[in-house]
């Protein structure tokens, strides 16, 4: 599957949230980019840059079985990229003007095991061992929802919300970030969706981080099942 778009870059609608999203998504190098740029400013110019405004930045990814990915993200007129081969990642950051492919810190393995995949949690669940038991009935966006509880393999929880009218996964908790030297909950809301041949996608996707009032939106714009993907673009570059 291939997905084309724009997503908010960070913290709320303000310019610094391209700043905040690369740091914490490519390296906290890539944050002091955006910093930089405001100290050689003007003051009014400064001004102006600190005025909250929506910052989106074009993006495409690439998904495909089992568990691979890549992502292209253009920022400071660049084009950056990652890529997974579902076990180990690289990475290339022009606007740190770092043109060579880097590997994956063990952090950014982890982060990334799971986080781009085709099947969600409840597809064949029980094949992959997890349990599914309803926990409950929240409202996601103003509907009433079914919580799910999801016991995996090894014992750790996931939650599912699904529409009680469509049965559509509308709310998602995503994999833990590290973030302030803690452990944090994150939840996707899945909204916009739409039939692309067959198959019922969302176009909207919002994440949230327990703790943090910054809102990450992926807004889709073109969505492609089952395009030609060569393997080689998931693999380690060069190799």
């Amino acid at each position: 599957m291939s997905w084309a778009g724009k997503m908010d870059a960070g913290v709320g609608d303000s310019a610094a949230r391209s700043q905040n999203y690369i740091a914490q998504t490519w390296g906290k190098k890539a944050g002091k980019v955006r910093a930089a740029a405001m100290a050689s400013a003007g003051k009014e110019d400064a001004q102006k840059a600190e005025e909250p405004k929506q910052v989106q930045l074009p993006f495409a990814l690439e998904m495909k079985r089992p568990g691979k990915s890549r992502v292209e993200l253009e920022f400071a007129g660049k084009t950056a990229i990652q890529v997974y081969d579902g076990k180990q990642g690289w990475m290339k950051r022009p606007y740190l003007n770092r043109d060579d492919w880097e590997p994956f810190s063990d952090e950014q393995v982890k982060a990334s095991a799971g986080k781009w995949v085709l099947d969600g949690p409840l597809f064949d669940y029980a094949a992959k061992g997890t349990k599914v038991a309803l926990d409950g009935v929240d409202k996601v966006d103003g509907n009433e929802a079914y919580r799910l509880k999801l016991t995996l393999k090894d014992g750790s929880v996931q939650h599912v919300w699904i529409d009680r009218k469509s049965f559509l996964d509308v709310k998602v908790e995503g994999t833990p970030r590290r973030m302030d030297g803690k452990t944090r909950t994150v939840w996707v809301t899945q909204r916009d969706f739409r039939s692309v041949q067959g198959v019922m996608l969302p176009f909207q996707l919002e994440t949230v981080v327990d703790g943090y009032p910054d809102r990450h939106r992926m807004q889709l714009e073109k969505v492609a099942v089952n395009p030609k993907l060569d393997d080689a673009r998931f693999a380690k570059p060069g190799a």
